[in-house]
């Protein structure tokens, strides 16, 4: 009996499969068009601001007779001393009660429209609404400054400061809700719909879901208005008469004379009329650039 041997099989040779070869770095190309660009806008920004701030600090008698761009070499505070001994602090207490009283009223009521119109688009009556929000965007304030006059002389608001922010209550809100009606209805459906599953009523939907999801609108309507009405000119001075019923912007005539303007202090009341704002942006930067990136995930 024979017994065949079968030979032993030799291992296969097993090929290892090849290391991808490493692609070497892409070289970025420097955008030296893009960074001229951004210098040069560094430069166009910050030349006003510094010169606005050498020269707050120069005496008056001395500022047209030299450089324009050279700090002084005996600067003073004098300007700023005037500035706040010709009523300064009155002037601010105004225009932050302007701001305040409008801003408030003008962002919760458009916010609680834009929730309306977005959730109720169907109704006719909500959609006309709309339609007049939008006529709105297309009425200048110039052109409604003598129907507002008279308006606020039928009223009897005249040289009040409730006379400045009725109209601008009115004037920010067409805006507002555009903004706030836009990022409401980017919302899911489906997260109002499983709070209405939950029980939930509109109101408590209102302010327990589209606030938080719409909070960086909010910020961005909020400062929006609140800058344009601090910085508001025309309608100061258009519905105030007496000093004491000045703003910031109108409290600027103050430093005009009949044969000239004093620049050094109308500069210095400028760096007063900034720093609430500085100081603002400074305490509400973190929450606003958070906010701003919670809408982005989203």
């Amino acid at each position: 009996m024979t017994t065949m041997l079968s030979e032993p099989r030799q291992p296969e040779k097993t090929t290892s499969p090849e290391r991808p070869r490493r692609s070497r770095p892409a070289t970025r190309r420097r955008n030296w068009a893009g960074g001229l660009a951004g210098w040069l806008w560094l430069v166009i920004v910050a030349v006003p601001l510094y010169w606005t701030l050498i020269t707050s600090l120069k005496d008056r008698s001395r500022y047209y007779s030299t450089n324009p761009l050279v700090p002084s070499s005996d600067s003073t505070l004098e300007n700023y001393r005037l500035v706040i001994e010709s009523d300064f602090l009155r002037y601010l207490v105004n225009s932050v009660v302007v701001t305040v009283g409008a801003v408030v009223p003008a962002v919760l009521f458009s916010f609680m429209a834009a929730y309306a119109i977005v959730r109720g688009w169907r109704m006719r009556t909500l959609r006309a609404v709309n339609g007049l929000f939008l006529m709105g965007l297309a009425i200048p304030l110039q052109a409604t400054v003598i129907p507002v006059y008279l308006i606020i002389i039928k009223l009897h608001l005249y040289d009040n400061l409730l006379a400045l922010i009725l109209p601008s209550i009115a004037f920010a809100i067409p805006l507002s809700v555009l903004v706030l009606s836009n990022f409401i209805r980017d919302v899911p459906k489906e997260l109002f719909d499983s709070m209405r599953v939950d029980g939930a009523t509109e109101w408590t939907t209102l302010w327990r879901l589209a606030a938080p999801l719409t909070r960086p609108a909010i910020l961005t309507v909020t400062i929006f208005n609140a800058l344009t009405i601090w910085n508001g000119f025309l309608l100061p001075l258009v519905l105030t008469q007496s000093p004491d019923r000045r703003t910031l912007p109108l409290a600027l005539w103050t430093f005009q004379s009949q044969y000239g303007v004093n620049i050094p202090a109308v500069l210095a009341a400028v760096v007063l009329t900034t720093l609430p704002l500085l100081i603002l942006y400074a305490f509400g930067r973190r929450q606003l650039l958070s906010g701003l990136t919670a809408g982005f995930s989203r």
